[in-house]
This record gives structure tokens, C-alpha cells and sequence, in this order.
């Protein structure tokens, strides 16, 4: 596994927002390169993100886009607004080409190769401006399945309560009775799996509430997801919400934004498990990212905690999957952008070594390198480094930016959690397991936090890095061995694999702790 140069590491993947309209670099760039260039957009509805300055009515930016046959979409209370109409007048508003492309796989969508300015009319009320463009490059987080043809056969729902010493909480009733985890997805699950994985483990069996429609597709991610909480917390009520309209068309971000809003509305408190890529970072701005990142801070505020897998590209998040085969470059190396956002907790990767009762033995970082596939993790270069990681020490944040992913689970597929998909036992994989995992022990934590006089933890990352800075327990197991195609673990924080997986019980323990002294 070559790792890149330090160079290559630190050198940019895109443009950030600016006053004055610049050339977009990197992935995005390469995007547009090898997409059929359409000419001018004739979109009739096109659309850009802008951040405010504060909750009040922005009525300078109403005025200025009214005088430009655009409008501005706005709630109050909201620090950002939508600035939209006719491609050709928010290309003239701007100052920049806006132009219709044809992608490579056929997908139409408009965009400009440059990054807007803040127009100088409206520099009191605009703090940054998005990108214009309405296609997003997502993923699912996953590498394929592997048959039951692994040692032990994959973990058992004891092997994974027992792995990460949660078998105590599970004992002593902590089962996830009365709370509720919701995964966002793409795709469908069969009843019948559903059936025979709770059959074939001893569980109670569940059908999970489906929020959205039911996706058409059924990949066995959505399987995945949901027998493993199944298997940590059989006794939660779990919802899947079919995320999949959120990149269909443009808006997707502020898409997500609302879909966030709505399962807060509809399941206060509840533990958020993303399982799901919305594009690597560098094709957005932290504008774009606006409206998710104000959903989520308000859903924290009732309780939600929310995990995202960091991914499955070993570092190489703004690689194009049909790019395998070439070297990795610079505009290769990033990171998800939602799960890059300082209020999402990003979960990799690991390979987990068990007795024969599933008793953890040891874990090191999951990487695949004929496959291309590994715990992803890094510098993000949209947001700046937040307060619960100020004292980490990472050599190529040389710009202090916030660092990724937080914790991590197991992943790799050869040593995952058994589960039905089709009918058969498969072994999972993938961070998008590892995400599930937290959100299912988190679950188990939140309830023996309540019983014992505490509450739920909601935005769980500074709590994380206060535990790690110094506690009465062990609250994680340190992974200091592998890499990834970028990075390479090491003792303490590292860009593969966080702070490390979680001894759940000790972690309980220790963040009740906080709790009591913080009253």
C-alpha cells in the first residue's frame, strides 16, 4: 500500500466560496471535464445556497434578485436563504457561465465553472455563496457481501454485544425499549430477511416503520443496517426513511436539510444512522451544506445523535468509482461531505479479532487493496478545526481544519456481523455497518444514562474527545496498527480510525460522569 506524498496530501481539492467569481478546481472540474458541455443552461428553475449574517429578514438580497427576475426563498429564523430562477439571470446576477452538461453515465444537469462572488449590493446580508450546480455524485457506502464462507461465520448478536463490552448493559435490561433509530437510506428490505435473521438469533421479530415510500431497488444495505441494531437493540422501534428524492434534481442539500427537519418533527430524541455518500467535499461549499448542518443542530438540541459512515475509498472519497484502476492523485484525497460537518459523527473502519465467545481480542484498520476499499478519513477542507478536537496533533493539518472520522467500528467484511440478505447468511461490511453499530450501542448507552439520573448525549462529539482527553475508565480501544491509501493509525487520535471503537459500558460510565459534574 503506497502511501501519497506529504505534498499530495495538503494540496487543494476545490475553491471555497470568494467575492469574486474563480475558476472551480479539482474533482469538480474533472467532473465537468469529461461531461458533454450541453451550452448555456436552459434551465427555467436553477438555483444557488447562499449563508446570511444573521436570523433577520435579508431584504437587500430580496431586493437585488427581484430587480434581477430572480427570488429568494426564505423562513424566518433561518441563516440562509435559496436564490433562484432562470439560469440565464442567475448567471447574469452572478456574473458567471452557467451551462448545461451531459455526464458520462447520462445524467443531465446544469452548472457554472466558476464560484460566485457575494455581489457587493448584498455583502450586509450574504456571509457566502454555494455552488451552482445541480447534480450530486453520491454513493451508497458499501462493498459487496460476502458469502458464509468466513471463520465463525460472522458475529452473532451476543459475539457483537460482546465485542464491544456491551453485554452487561443488554443484561441489565438495557435493550433499547421506548427509543427509536432511524436509518436513512436508498434502498428496500425484504419482511422475509427481516423474519429470518430475528428466527435465526433468537430475537423478537420487527418490521420497521418506512417513512418516504419504499425505495424499488433492494441492495442488501438496508438489510444490513437494520439487523445489525436488531442485533444490539432488539427492543427499539426502527424507522427507515427513503432518502433517495434528495438527489433527484437540484436542491439536494437543502433536500436533506428538510428531510432532517421532518424526522425530527416526527421522531424527537431519536438516534440517526447514514449509511449514504452525498458527494465528496470538494464538489460543495460549506454554504451548500447550510441547511443540513441547521437541521441537525436543532434535532441535536431534542436528543438526536447522528452518525455517518465515513466511507469505503481507503481516503480516496473524490475518486470516481470508475477510476479504480488509476493511480490515486491529489484531487483524489477527501473526505464525505455530510459526514464532514462538525455536528455529524463519522464512523470507520475496522478489522475485529474475537475469541470464540466473540470476546474482543484485537482490531486494526480495514483495508482492501486489490479492492480499493478501506476506512476513509481525513482533513476536511470546508470546516474549521472545532474546540473538542483543538488539542489533537495531526501532522498535515497544517490549516487546522476539522478532522475525520471520530470513532470507527468494525468493518471489514470478512470479519463483520452475520445477517440475512436473499435469504441466505452473509457477513457484512463496510463503514456503513460500522455506522449502525454506534447508533445502536448509543441506544443502550442513552438508557442506562436516563436510569441512572443522566440524559441523552445528542451531539456526541464533544462529548467523545472529553472522554478520550482523560476519564476513570478506558472508554475506547485504541487502534494503532494499518492504514489506509492515505493515512496510517497510530496511538491516540488518527485519520483512519478516530479516537478508536468503543467499550460501550466503560463509555456509559464515563459519560454519566461528565454529566453529574457538569450539573
Amino acid at each position: 500500500m503506497a502511501l501519497l506524498t506529504a505534498a499530495l496530501l495538503i494540496a487543494a481539492s476545490g475553491a471555497c466560496a470568494s467575492r469574486t467569481p474563480a475558476v472551480i478546481s479539482g474533482p469538480y472540474a474533472a467532473l465537468l471535464a469529461s461531461s458533454t458541455d450541453l451550452g448555456p443552461s436552459r434551465s427555467a428553475d436553477a438555483q444557488v445556497t447562499v449563508t446570511l449574517g444573521g436570523p433577520e429578514r435579508p431584504a437587500a438580497l430580496m431586493g437585488w434578485a427581484g430587480e434581477r427576475d430572480l427570488w429568494v426563498r426564505w423562513r424566518p429564523g433561518d441563516g440562509w436563504a435559496i436564490v433562484e430562477g432562470a439560469a440565464g439571470d442567475l448567471a447574469r446576477a452572478f456574473g458567471i457561465p452557467v451551462r448545461d452538461y451531459r455526464s458520462a453515465k447520462g445524467e443531465e444537469f446544469y452548472a457554472s465553472p466558476e464560484q460566485p462572488g457575494i455581489p457587493s449590493e448584498v455583502r450586509d446580508d450574504v456571509t457566502a455563496v454555494g455552488r451552482v450546480m445541480s447534480y450530486t455524485p453520491y454513493r451508497m457506502k458499501r462493498p459487496d457481501f460476502v458469502p458464509l464462507d468466513v471463520p465463525k461465520g460472522g458475529l452473532t448478536p451476543d459475539g457483537l454485544l460482546s465485542a464491544y463490552n456491551a453485554t452487561s448493559l443488554a443484561d441489565a435490561g438495557f435493550t433499547g425499549e421506548g427509543a427509536t433509530i432511524v436509518i436513512f437510506a436508498f434502498d428496500s428490505v425484504e419482511q422475509e430477511d427481516l423474519d429470518l435473521f430475528a428466527d435465526t438469533s433468537g430475537l423478537p421479530r420487527f418490521a420497521p416503520e418506512i417513512v418516504g415510500g419504499e425505495p424499488s431497488e433492494v441492495h442488501g444495505e438496508t438489510a444490513m443496517d437494520l439487523q445489525v441494531a436488531h442485533a444490539i437493540a432488539p427492543d427499539a422501534r426502527l424507522v427507515v426513511v427513503n432518502a433517495r428524492p434528495t438527489v433527484e434534481g437540484d436542491g439536494t442539500y437543502e433536500k436533506l436539510g428538510r428531510l432532517f427537519e421532518q424526522v425530527d418533527r416526527d421522531y424527537p430524541g431519536a438516534v440517526w444512522s447514514l449509511s449514504i455518500g452525498w458527494g465528496c467535499e470538494a464538489f460543495v461549499t460549506a454554504a451548500d451544506l447550510a441547511p443540513v448542518e441547521a437541521a441537525l443542530t436543532a434535532a441535536q438540541r431534542h436528543g438526536t445523535t447522528a452518525f455517518d459512515a465515513s466511507g469505503d475509498t481507503a481516503g480516496l472519497e473524490c475518486k470516481g468509482g470508475d477510476r479504480w484502476s488509476a493511480p490515486p492523485g491529489p484531487d483524489d484525497v477527501g473526505v464525505d461531505a455530510v459526514a464532514s460537518l462538525p455536528t455529524m459523527t463519522s464512523v470507520g473502519g475496522t478489522t475485529l479479532s474475537t475469541g470464540t465467545r466473540g470476546q474482543w481480542l484485537a482490531e486494526h484498520t480495514w483495508v482492501d487493496s486489490p479492492l480499493s476499499q478501506g476506512s476513509s478519513g481525513g482533513v476536511a477542507k470546508l470546516f474549521a478545526r472545532p474546540a473538542w478536537q483543538d488539542k489533537l496533533d495531526v501532522e498535515r493539518d497544517t490549516e487546522r481544519r476539522r478532522l475525520l472520522p471520530d470513532v470507527s467500528a468494525v468493518a471489514d467484511p470478512f470479519t463483520g456481523v452475520r445477517f440475512i440478505f436473499g435469504q441466505r447468511e452473509v457477513v457484512g461490511g463496510g463503514t456503513s455497518q460500522s455506522a449502525p453499530i454506534w447508533a445502536a450501542l448509543t441506544v443502550l448507552m442513552n438508557q442506562y444514562l436516563l436510569a441512572n439520573g443522566g440524559r441523552q448525549v445528542g451531539n456526541l462529539n464533544p462529548v467523545l474527545y472529553q472522554v478520550a482527553s482523560g476519564s476513570r475508565l478506558p472508554g475506547f480501544r485504541d487502534v494503532t496498527k494499518g492504514g489506509n491509501a492515505v493515512d496510517l493509525a497510530s496511538p491516540g487520535y488518527d485519520l483512519v480510525t478516530g479516537l478508536g471503537t468503543p467499550n460501550t459500558e466503560n463509555l456509559a460510565h464515563n459519560i454519566l460522569d461528565l454529566q453529574k459534574t457538569s450539573r
